[in-house]
């Protein structure tokens, strides 16, 4: 695997080219109590498309800038993290390394379940099972076949050959469109919601791998 950055990349102004707000996933506007399941359900094919449109893993392995440093903050403030260390992933072998790593903080993950089974829980009754299911399916489709392609592309530019690690970057990919999705669906328009932020972290074309100990590893 590479050790170095694509050829012809220059860390010297990097911005991520993205001046999306971060957490901008198409919430409904209206925040009352009252949102009809077929409102909810019209996100999904503003979701879907946005799902296509995300530059997935286009930025990895480069500068961490000002802006990219402070939604990762926001990101683990939000989950309950806020004493995490940023720690930057140069390439792919240690994307790898650090997505294998048997040290992931358990708590970490268990925040993010529990924040998980909430969302469901509110998604179901919002929504109902069945047409729950429907748009987690298309949900699911569109994610996994826009994350591998973005996955597979950028590997080849730093001259990665590997499915495992492209797999890896894939399934968090697809775990955070699920995420996100839920965020939507159970009508919880909390652009700093972990799950908003997280995605977020994607649409910049970076891979967050998670919490080890008290470092949040980027890539």
């Amino acid at each position: 695997m590479s050790a170095k950055p694509p050829q012809g990349y220059d860390d010297s102004d990097d911005d991520d080219g993205d001046e999306t707000p971060a957490g901008a996933l198409p919430f409904l506007d209206d925040e009352g109590d009252d949102i009809a399941p077929e409102q909810v359900l019209l996100l999904v094919p503003r979701f879907a498309a946005q799902l296509r449109a995300v530059r997935w893993f286009s930025a990895v392995g480069q500068k961490i800038d000002g802006p990219l440093r402070q939604l990762s903050s926001r990101y683990l403030d939000a989950l309950g993290f806020p004493d995490c260390t940023l720690a930057p992933i140069g390439d792919w072998r240690e994307a790898e390394e650090a997505a294998e790593s048997t040290g992931v903080d358990l708590s970490a993950f268990d925040a993010e379940e529990q924040l998980r089974m909430a969302l469901e829980s509110d998604a179901l009754a919002l929504c109902g099972e069945e047409a729950l299911s429907v748009a987690f399916a298309h949900i699911q489709s569109v994610a996994v076949e826009a994350a591998r392609e973005g996955a597979t592309n950028a590997a080849r530019m730093w001259g990665v050959s590997g499915d495992e690690v492209i797999s890896a970057a894939v399934g968090a990919a697809v775990q955070a469109a699920h995420e996100a999705g839920l965020l939507l669906l159970s009508g919880r328009a909390e652009e700093d919601h972990p799950f908003a932020l997280k995605f977020a972290l994607f649409e910049r074309g970076r891979w967050p791998i998670g919490v080890t100990g008290m470092s949040f590893n980027l890539f």
